[in-house]
């Protein structure tokens, strides 16, 4: 080997070593790719709500669906094996819940939950309860409190109250991510989540309220102390979603529930927190911020 070519390979192997010495990022994520990915998602979402419902509620349909089936796959983890296609068609309880209203949604759970049923007792018993079980778990977790939104986007000024939701919600998630990286001391549960911290709860409360004192007022006309109030239990319930999830896939043994969104995931991975805060949203605003 010449010298310019021991050079090369030296140079090659320090470029080696200073890539595997590099420290992960405290956040756990790759976040220039995380923030992208949030930035699209969060116009796409605006962009529906305000310019045309049905586009929003196609949109969230579509989403239930990929949701549906990545956890379908992560089940599978754990040799539960719910019924792909009744559980893909609980994605059609989004457009029924908007064309519908409650009552609709109400019925159509119901009949998806027998279809699952149905379905698995075709194909056999081996196993057969703990299938239909993550089959309607799965239904519930994700098309049904994803149908939330489309009981909150019927209203008048639906597109508004959709950005309030999101808005609080995903200011809950950056306040918490930014005070637990920069002053995150005391884990809230080290065993299931070991980067959240007591801190960056007080950070998504903090940041949660301030959106909804400010957000309430401009987008919805209401009082900026509802839109405050608001946002408590709106950090709470995104805290315990994200936590939640942060269980079922310690329990499956799985970093992520997929590997769509670069930065977070999968779709499952960023929708945690909304989903848990869907029905608390539509339920406090229209006490709140009656329409």
């Amino acid at each position: 080997m010449d010298a310019s070519s021991r050079r090369a390979y030296r140079a090659q192997l320090r470029k080696a070593e200073t890539a595997t010495d590099k420290k992960p990022s405290r956040a756990g994520r790759d976040l220039p790719a995380a923030i992208g990915v949030g930035v699209v998602l969060g116009a796409l979402i605006i962009a529906t709500a305000l310019l045309w419902a049905p586009s929003f509620v196609a949109l969230v349909t579509v989403v239930v669906a990929i949701g549906s089936f990545e956890m379908v796959s992560a089940l599978h983890a754990g040799r539960i094996h719910a019924p792909l296609v009744p559980v893909l068609l609980g994605a059609a309880l989004v457009p029924l819940a908007y064309v519908g209203g409650s009552d609709a949604l109400t019925v159509g759970y119901g009949l998806v939950c027998l279809g699952i049923l149905v379905w698995r007792a075709i194909e056999g018993p081996v196993r057969a309860a703990r299938d239909v079980a993550g089959g309607v778990f799965i239904v519930t977790y994700v098309a049904l409190l994803a149908s939330f939104t489309s009981l909150m986007i019927d209203a008048p000024d639906g597109g508004q109250r959709i950005i309030v939701y999101a808005l609080l919600t995903t200011m809950s998630d950056i306040g918490g991510y930014a005070v637990g990286v920069l002053i995150g001391k005391h884990p809230m549960a080290p065993s299931i989540s070991p980067k959240k911290s007591w801190e960056g709860f007080a950070g998504s409360l903090a940041t949660s309220a301030i959106a909804g004192g400010l957000g309430v007022p401009l987008l919805l006309g209401g009082e900026w102390w509802a839109g405050a109030l608001l946002g408590l239990p709106v950090a709470l319930f995104a805290t315990v979603g994200d936590l939640a999830e942060s269980t079922l896939k310690r329990d499956l043994g799985i970093k992520d529930m997929g590997s769509l969104l670069p930065g977070h995931g999968g779709l499952m991975d960023r929708l945690d927190s909304l989903l848990l805060t869907a029905p608390l949203v539509w339920i406090l605003l229209g006490i709140l911020v009656p329409v």
